[in-house]
């Protein structure tokens, strides 16, 4: 996906330079290059923060049953009988 980014942005490149003024270069880099691969770039990297996000839940969710379990077990031992 970046090797499509990269060749957007030399076209983008390649077209502000033809621009006959400053206004028109930058104007043109913005609204051809690093606006439109801007949200390229974040539509097609949901799927993987998606991801990411999921894997940070199931993460936290197996700490906290770990932390619950640790809990449970410390407090069946304090609440026996000493001998």
């Amino acid at each position: 996906m970046y090797i499509i980014a990269i060749a957007w942005m030399y076209v983008a490149i390649l077209i502000a330079v033809t621009e006959p003024t400053v206004i028109g270069k930058i104007m043109s880099l913005m609204f051809y290059g690093v606006l439109p691969l801007a949200l390229l770039l974040w539509l097609f990297g949901t799927p993987v923060r998606r991801k990411r996000k999921l894997q940070r839940m199931a993460e936290e969710d197996r700490q906290s049953t770990e932390m619950k379990k640790a809990d449970g077990d410390s407090e069946s031992d304090s609440s026996a009988p000493p001998t």
